[in-house]
């Protein structure tokens, strides 16, 4: 194992500690890892994340005949209703050739096709509120392409050290260890296979841990999407932005035996028409861009006719597409369907919305930069400006790739600067024991996540926000007890961090006043347009300004 230090008792410090195996943690490290000893934690195997189940693609223009920056970033402003930062808009969108550029020299192989004139090109797709084609992909696995290869790199690079089944319990500020400047000092981390609570000291930590989409009973999230940076970050003393706008997935596969499978928005990109049991298309009734209008409008028309009609699904038919054109495009979807008896080439598939991106999260400034000195945040743990009260589609992956290149040449400014590592303490168990009421844990995790779903889904009331407040803070009082009494283990330290999320994603939808976005509430159906939108910020207890 690399280690730029080592101590009498064996503490690991490191120059920079990375929180997060996706896509924006790998990336960051290799960046880095010429100059700098970087550890990588994951807290369970390193393909266990968001970036790895990602199906489309990232977005980016490379069709310049066609596509224009202006209009890239015309489109997700928007997407965004209001709220997204115009300068991080452009600071993105300028970056995202050269970023797919870099992946493509990290070994990441996207879909080509032939030109008119015979040359190899980027295939490139077209998604929900894009007015042109410009995602890059790897057939429908493109996120399994990327986080394959980036793990390969990372897996060589002397400089990287990879440390699987590694939790954060903890982040140690210099506040924490009675210090009175402001400044990030390491982490308490779990590892869970050996229930041993490490202190990792290092000069800079970024989180890179993903969303908080398993705050809901029914995601297309990996179970490590558990909102854990946003709530470390959080207790550490830092403002988090927007938890209101969480965004549901339009189309999750509705079986039995699917897991929450994704049937991606590119389905829809190709002349997928969504229907209703009796083969009546509906999208007309909500958007003029039918299919094609943003995730938020399309989950919230699913979700409507559901209700309407007293049904369990709707249904998403690409049949009419060449059985040859459906294989070659979604090789994985068409594959992972016929295992449960769905032949997509012949018939529609089952569809509900699902929990599917967190587009709020901790607060950055376009350096990636929270507000502790040292403490970093890239992906979708952060509130960038990027995409303000809604996502527009594959543009995530790319907001990993840009602000890992920002934090990456922050990082570089600023090391020289940060605190030297100390010696941090070590953990106390000495007042705990280890559990024998386990089963808690099970019946607190499924009580949140069925009040979330129930009251703070897609569809939102003053009452029923109100309701599952209560709730969360019963939970979070009962859960707060428990943490305090016995051992950590990773299923605690998850349900702990998110009865935090909910929390801060309740009270943000109780302070927005409005339907924006992600965020409709039927108190306030309408955008309130009497003055220029704003952000929701929310500050932790005793960092209020004076």
């Amino acid at each position: 194992m690399s280690k730029a230090y080592s101590s009498a008792v064996d503490q690991q410090y490191f120059d920079i500690l990375i929180a997060g195996s996706g896509g924006a943690g790998l990336s960051l490290a290799l960046r880095l890892a010429d100059t700098y000893k970087v550890a990588v934690l994951s807290k369970f195997a390193l393909t266990e994340c968001s970036t790895f189940y990602a199906q489309g693609g990232i977005s980016a223009v490379f069709d310049d005949k066609h596509d224009s920056i202006a209009s890239h970033i015309e489109d997700t402003l928007v997407a965004g209703a209001g709220l997204c930062d115009p300068e991080i808009v452009r600071l993105t969108v300028v970056h995202g050739r050269e970023n797919i550029e870099w992946l493509r020299h990290q070994g990441v192989h996207f879909t080509e096709r032939l030109s008119a004139s015979g040359e190899k090109q980027l295939h490139l797709n077209r998604e929900g509120g894009h007015s042109h084609r410009r995602i890059v992909h790897t057939d429908d696995a493109t996120g399994k392409a990327v986080s394959l290869s980036l793990i390969e790199r990372a897996k060589i690079h002397p400089n990287i050290t990879l440390l699987e089944y590694h939790n954060v319990v903890e982040l140690i500020t210099a506040a924490k260890l009675g210090e009175s400047q402001a400044a990030i000092r390491g982490a308490y981390v779990l590892d869970s296979r050996s229930g041993r609570i490490e202190s990792i000291a290092a000069r800079i930590v970024v989180l890179a841990t993903g969303g908080a989409n398993k705050v809901y009973l029914y995601s297309t999230n990996p179970h490590t999407s558990s909102g854990d940076g946003i709530a470390l970050a959080w207790r550490a003393g830092c403002r988090v932005a927007n938890m209101e706008f969480m965004q549901f997935h339009p189309t999750c596969l509705y079986h039995p035996s699917a897991h929450s499978f994704l049937i991606s928005e590119a389905v829809r990109g190709e002349g997928g028409h969504l229907i209703l049991p009796n083969g009546e298309r509906f999208m007309r009734r909500y958007d003029q861009r039918m299919e094609l209008a943003p995730r938020d409008i399309v989950a919230r028309a699913i979700d409507s006719e559901i209700k309407k009609h007293g049904i369990d699904c709707v249904y998403l038919d690409i049949s009419h597409q060449p059985r040859d054109f459906i294989k070659k495009h979604f090789p994985t979807i068409y594959m992972q369907c016929l295992e449960l008896d769905i032949d997509i080439a012949q018939q529609p598939i089952p569809v509900v919305p699902a929990a599917h991106y967190t587009c709020g999260g901790v607060l950055t400034d376009a350096n990636a930069r929270t507000d502790i000195p040292g403490l970093y945040a890239v992906g979708e743990v952060a509130c960038t400006g990027l995409h303000g009260a809604n996502r527009m589609a594959s543009n995530s992956l790319l907001e990993c790739l840009v602000f890992a290149e920002q934090a990456n040449l922050d990082i570089r400014r600023r090391f020289a600067d940060m605190p030297a590592p100390v010696r941090l303490p070590d953990w106390d168990e000495s007042q705990v024991s280890d559990s024998d009421e386990e089963v808690l844990i099970a019946h607190n995790w499924d009580e949140l996540r069925r009040s979330m779903w129930d009251y703070v889904g897609i569809v939102r009331t003053n009452k029923r926000l109100e309701r599952a407040m209560n709730r969360v803070i019963m939970l979070k009082a009962e859960i707060a007890e428990y943490y305090g009494q016995f051992r950590v283990t990773s299923d605690l330290l998850e349900l702990r961090n998110l009865v935090i999320v909910a929390e801060l994603i309740i009270r943000c939808a109780q302070q927005r006043k409005e339907s924006r976005g992600l965020h409709f509430t039927q108190d306030y159906p309408l955008p309130d347009d009497s003055k220029p939108p704003v952000n929701t910020v929310l500050t932790p207890p005793g960092q209020e300004p004076d």
